[in-house]
């Protein structure tokens, strides 16, 4: 189903590694920034789905423009460019702390992280349907399609966990310096997976429901940050990967490998 000639292509090759790394970073940051909205910024779900809005809004307006990049550049600088400001939207959201505000927190990074996007997306696509013969356009899409979603999962099962990891070592060290019951340590430690969803028990007074909720607020964001940062590694090795592989013209960026053939056409 998948002829490996394909990746003889430098184009092709690159431009799927590019993809892996640089939607293995979007996936995860679409599946732990809604949670931080919800559970940790006391977003509504409506509230959450609309603050990615900024960043649709503008790859909408700017793909006609990021499309015409190949033939003004070729396809090496915008596939670095775009990944590399990507990395810089990923590293603003790794700086607002519990109740930030969307407008001076959020929404900057979604505009950069918005132009990164949109600077990658269609440079990319274009890459990877000139790479191979028309013959093989549709084969080069899937591969593509697959090697994005493959990316997305992978990153939150792998991520996740490190989220997990990281959430639970900063909860245990907020907790260490609080006047806890063995008991009620024991079970907020053993329910880290909940994250952001982590709540007092319910034989916890007032007071203390407070103290471990604000320190389950603060180990999620400190996690958050972490994910984000490497996050932003993602994008920089994607940038990394064209700029290794991709060619500068994008007149050679393939040996245009055809379906009956491994023989290179011009």
């Amino acid at each position: 189903m998948v002829p490996l000639k394909l990746f003889q292509s430098a184009s092709f090759s690159s431009a799927n590694l590019l993809t892996l790394f640089l939607y293995a970073a979007l996936g995860v940051f679409f599946f732990l920034f809604p949670l931080n909205l919800i559970q940790i910024q006391h977003y509504s779900a409506t509230a959450t789905g609309a603050a990615a809005l900024p960043m649709i809004l503008l790859m909408s307006l700017l793909s006609r423009w990021s499309g015409g990049l190949i033939s003004r550049y070729g396809p090496r600088p915008p596939l670095i460019v775009g990944p590399l400001i990507a990395g810089v939207g990923f590293v603003l959201f790794a700086v607002p702390g519990v109740r930030a505000n969307y407008w001076t927190a959020f929404f900057p990074a979604f505009i950069v992280l918005g132009l990164g996007m949109a600077i990658s997306v269609a440079p990319l696509t274009t890459v990877v349907m000139n790479s191979v013969g028309q013959e093989r356009a549709g084969t080069a899409s899937g591969i593509n399609n697959a090697v994005a979603r493959v990316a997305g999962v992978l990153a939150v099962a792998v991520l996740g966990a490190v989220m997990v990891a990281a959430f639970a070592h900063s909860l245990r060290d907020s907790l260490a310096g609080m006047n806890f019951k063995a008991d009620t340590v024991h079970d907020l430690e053993s329910n880290a997976a909940k994250l952001g969803s982590l709540d007092a028990p319910s034989s916890a007074d007032q007071q203390t429901g407070d103290k471990i909720r604000a320190a389950v607020a603060e180990a999620f964001v400190s996690g958050f940050r972490l994910i984000m940062l490497l996050c932003a590694g993602l994008a920089i090795a994607s940038a990394a990967a064209a700029w290794r592989r991709m060619p500068f013209d994008s007149a050679k960026t393939t040996p245009h490998l055809g379906a009956s053939s491994g023989r290179n056409r011009t």
